[in-house]
């Protein structure tokens, strides 16, 4: 079961990237697919959504999710009773956190960047999920200011960046590439020839180190969901029809 996710040895609480093996659905969606307004059965994506928290040895009504909409909008999650069904979405949100002891908080993707935060000292985590408005946004930063607030220190956060559409495959507009290129520097992006291709996730990256954290304390997978079709679904690659993945971190110290 553990080929469900992905995991960062940096971490010292249960987390992971889920891929798409390990689940029921099929074609397009095959198999773990964790999206609900895809166009897959929903009761495939419940029991894939039960395997997954089979596998992470949680409960599945323990698990905090949001609406995501491309923002930098970050909300607690509190606690609440643990229910064998999965809980409604929190509200409007691209990032959440919690300091509630055995609750688990996820964000979806098919592309963009997943970033998951842990603070082994005050015993919170978070998770985001940033595309390239989010990232331009700066919704990194949100999150770990909404941790700093609570009374974390960034320099002791510890950060994985997970799997997600790499510089290899992300073509953008030249106008996208300037603005971004004008924000986070000249190595976010790379020309060839009348091309030009957008790191988001060293984008993430530099956001995250200018509000404090300290890259020794950063993971960054550099596994390309667009490139391996066989482990991840991409919004881009599949032009839409695809599945989504949850990149989810359990506050279990």
């Amino acid at each position: 079961m553990a080929s469900l996710f992905i995991t960062s040895a940096l971490l010292p609480v249960p987390h992971g990237f889920a891929t798409r093996s390990g689940g029921v659905s099929e074609g397009r969606y095959a198999s773990l697919n964790l999206g609900f307004t895809v166009g897959d059965v929903r009761e495939r994506v419940e029991e894939n959504y039960r395997r997954l928290a089979a596998a992470v040895g949680a409960p599945l009504g323990a698990l905090h999710t949001v609406k995501q909409v491309h923002g930098d909008r970050v909300l607690r999650a509190s606690g609440g009773q643990a229910t064998p069904a999965l809980k409604p979405r929190l509200g409007d949100a691209d990032a959440l956190w919690t300091e509630q002891a055995g609750d688990w908080v996820g964000v979806s993707t098919a592309d963009c960047v997943p970033v998951l935060l842990v603070d082994p000292e005050k015993k919170r985590v978070a998770a985001i999920h940033s595309g390239w408005r989010g990232t331009d946004a700066d919704v990194s930063a949100r999150a770990v200011e909404a941790l700093v607030a609570a009374g974390s220190r960034p320099e002791r956060l510890l950060v994985a960046v997970g799997p997600a559409i790499q510089q290899c495959c992300y073509v953008v507009s030249s106008q996208l590439a300037g603005h971004f290129a004008k924000r986070f520097g000249s190595d976010v992006v790379v020309a060839r020839g009348d091309e030009f291709r957008l790191d988001l996730s060293r984008a993430v990256v530099l956001t995250l180190r200018r509000v404090g954290v300290k890259m020794a304390n950063m993971d960054v997978l550099q596994e390309c969901t667009s490139c391996d079709s066989a482990r991840f679904f991409s919004h881009r690659r599949d032009s839409g029809r695809t599945g989504r993945h949850i990149n989810f971190v359990l506050n279990r110290f």
